[in-house]
């Protein structure tokens, strides 16, 4: 085969490589001889030099391909280079006498020699490469323009790693003017001739001084205090800033790319770490196995969908009645999972035939319910709908599981169900009591569970999306109370402790929530987007408080007064006990309550509500404006949170009828307009 001849090809470089490999180990091997015998070696002693150094390059070259140092450039050595060179002279030094023991030629070889052999190798090895790389690097010109001029924070080991990069990677987006670091023992010091300004509390002064347009914030360690902080002090100082992930610093140098340096999120600010659970358990509950997830077109139930596809269901059952996005994540999750049988049922969590027939047909072995309607204020001016797709859907969705042996059935539920005041609230709270007491599904094979969270970042509805939409029009921002504070988590968060809460045994027939640190006061929030827009908030951009809305409160609970919480086997997850209603007073009471939603009649539907969630606190105005307008309608155009519309104006629910199942309760007897999916 003929090989390639031009310079600079692969198997030249190699053979070159490999020429001063034995060119060294011969130079090493004699100047071991040399400085044994003072500069002046004995004829015997230059024959036995002689006589062995075959045995020597064969074993330094077959060590030196093994550890791969033949196919390097030494212009870019760095220390893990420097190590694997240790190494295959070390291998070398060890094998170099074990060979001529075998092959009975160590006689005569002072020991001394093999340990100056092994020091000369691996100096002389090592020095090439390094001169190899300072001639590179000095020869190099400076070029006259690399981007915005910019600061690095931090000059630990992770900014050293991003300098690096950034001046060797040639001209970029960034020239490096400075470090800013608030040790003081790192002033005046300098990394790769790139000297540490001052603190971050100089900065505003550093950046006006040296001109800087940009900050790059390589402190992967800090918390998300200290980062709130080091954002506040780069907005002041009216530059554009941007974080070095913290995976980056588990990466060797060679894998450092100032690609991976991102906008910072407004996740990296939130109060608490972000958690991360350990999901090795959830195999064996998801593989081979058929799942069900309601609502997967929704921002939970899309993500828990993904998530769910990457263990390799048998199949995944997608149900969602809007048509759009029930498309889109089929499509998506069946292009990057193609083993997984993806079926996307259109269908209404209110519409019992259908759901009847879609789980007998495909028998599911768990299910996860995350179709809801979760907008607070918009549910409390459609208190039917509300009721009809988050307490009936439940229940047809748990009704449905439980007919066809689920294995596993998970409700999705939300920190407004605690002490509620809000329609949300006491409808999720309604259905964590239908999955875990009423007896007709208590009493079942399947395993009903609960997971119960705060607001979760950039989902459907959420505060962010809102905050997004107005700082691009102008602002200003609104919140509702200058006071008012909620728990938040990441959609990743949510979902793992979804997945956790479906593998963990101690979690069956109990509620199952995360521990969420501190509560975000909402107006901080705010701030923060705008400073990371590089905006100054109340300066560049208002925030305006609008008061409290229907059915809000200042602060969110995650368990009750009548709630204990109890530790798991996993750290961050808790378990939640409540004490349980009458078993009869519960199916007769939502009789009650599905008789009253089908007749429209919401003073009479409140006082329901407040009959089965005796916590539920409405405000007093909902029962005076309930009472003036009648029955009300309450049925407009509203949309929950991605998954559905309410009903059409004037189309109410089917009247209700006595179903003659196991579960004695009145149920929709066929397709309902509304709900979510």
């Amino acid at each position: 085969m003929h090989l390639p001849t031009i310079p600079g090809s692969p198997v030249r470089h190699r053979a070159f490589v490999v020429a001063c490999h034995c060119a060294l180990t011969v130079l090493a091997y004699l100047g071991a001889y040399a400085l044994r015998f003072d500069l002046a070696i004995p004829a015997e002693a230059f024959a036995r030099c002689l006589e062995t150094l075959p045995y020597l390059l064969v074993l330094r070259l077959g060590a030196s391909h093994y550890f791969r140092l033949d196919r390097g450039y030494w212009q870019h050595v760095g220390l893990r280079d420097l190590f694997q060179l240790t190494a295959a002279a070390t291998v070398g030094s060890v094998l170099f006498p074990a060979a001529l023991l075998l092959f009975g030629t160590l006689e005569g070889i002072p020991p001394s020699v093999f340990v100056l052999d092994w020091v000369l190798v691996v100096a002389l090895m090592a020095g090439v490469r390094v001169v190899a790389r300072v001639v590179r690097e000095r020869a190099r010109p400076v070029p006259a323009a690399r981007g915005q001029r910019t600061f690095i924070i931090g000059a630990g080991v992770a900014g050293e790693r991003l300098l690096r990069h950034i001046l060797h990677g040639g001209p970029g987006a960034f020239d490096v003017v400075g470090l800013i670091d608030d040790d003081p023992a790192k002033r005046g010091r300098s990394l790769h001739d790139v000297s540490v300004l001052g603190t971050a509390e100089q900065l505003s002064g550093l950046v006006a001084l040296y001109d800087v347009r940009a900050a790059l914030i390589a402190v992967p360690s800090a918390t998300p205090a200290e980062l709130r902080r080091l954002v506040d002090r780069c907005t002041d100082a009216r530059v554009d800033v941007k974080i070095l992930p913290p995976t980056l610093t588990d990466l060797v140098p060679e894998d450092v790319s100032v690609s991976r340096v991102r906008d910072v999120q407004v996740n990296d600010l939130l109060g608490r770490e972000p958690v991360r659970l350990d999901l090795n358990a959830v195999g064996p509950d998801l593989a081979g196995k058929v799942v069900v997830v309601t609502g997967a077109g929704g921002s939970i139930g899309s993500e828990l969908a993904r998530q769910i596809a990457q263990y390799h269901p048998l199949q995944l059952v997608l149900i969602d009645r809007a048509e759009s996005p029930l498309y889109f994540i089929q499509l998506e999750i069946s292009q990057a999972n193609p083993a997984v049988g993806v079926v996307p049922v259109l269908a209404s969590v209110t519409n019992a035939d259908r759901l009847r027939r879609v789980f007998e047909r495909y028998r599911p072995d768990c299910v996860f319910h995350a179709a809801a309607y979760k907008h607070v204020p918009l549910l409390e001016g459609n208190l039917v709908e509300g009721v009809w797709n988050n307490v009936v859907g439940t229940l047809c969705v748990a009704r449905s599981a439980a007919r066809t042996n689920c294995g596993k059935f998970v409700l999705i539920s939300t920190d407004k169900a605690v002490k509620p005041t809000s329609v949300l609230g006491v409808t999720k709270l309604i259905a964590e009591r239908i999955v875990r007491e009423l007896p007709s599904l208590r009493d079942t094979a399947t395993d009903f569970r609960v997971v119960r969270f705060g607001n979760v970042l950039n989902s459907d509805g959420s505060v962010l999306p809102l905050f997004r939409r107005q700082l691009a029009a102008g602002g200003p921002l609104t919140v509702t109370h200058p006071e008012v504070r909620r728990y938040f988590m990441t959609i990743p968060e949510a979902v793992q402790l979804v997945l956790q809460a479906t593998a963990l045994p101690e979690a069956a027939g109990r509620i199952a929530l995360l521990e969420m640190g501190t509560q975000v006061r909402i107006v901080d929030l705010a701030e923060q987007l705008i400073r990371l827009a590089g905006l100054i908030p109340h300066k560049d951009v208002d925030i305006v408080f609008t008061g409290l809305r229907p059915g809000e409160k200042l602060e969110e609970e995650l368990f009750g007064p009548d709630e204990q919480v109890v530790e798991t086997s996993v750290d961050k997850i808790r378990l939640v006990e409540r004490t349980s209603l009458p078993a009869e007073g519960l199916a007769r009471r939502l009789r009650r309550l599905i008789q009253v939603a089908a007749g429209h009649d919401e003073v009479a539907l409140r006082r329901v509500l407040s009959a089965l969630a005796p916590e539920y606190q409405p405000p007093l105005h909902e029962f005076v404006l309930a009472a003036i307008n009648g029955n009300g309608n309450g049925h407009g155009n509203g949309n929950g949170n991605g998954n559905g519309n309410g009903h059409r104006r004037g189309q109410r629910p089917p009247a209700a009828r006595r179903s003659g199942a196991t579960l004695a309760l009145t149920l929709p007897a066929r397709r309902v307009t509304g709900g979510a999916a």
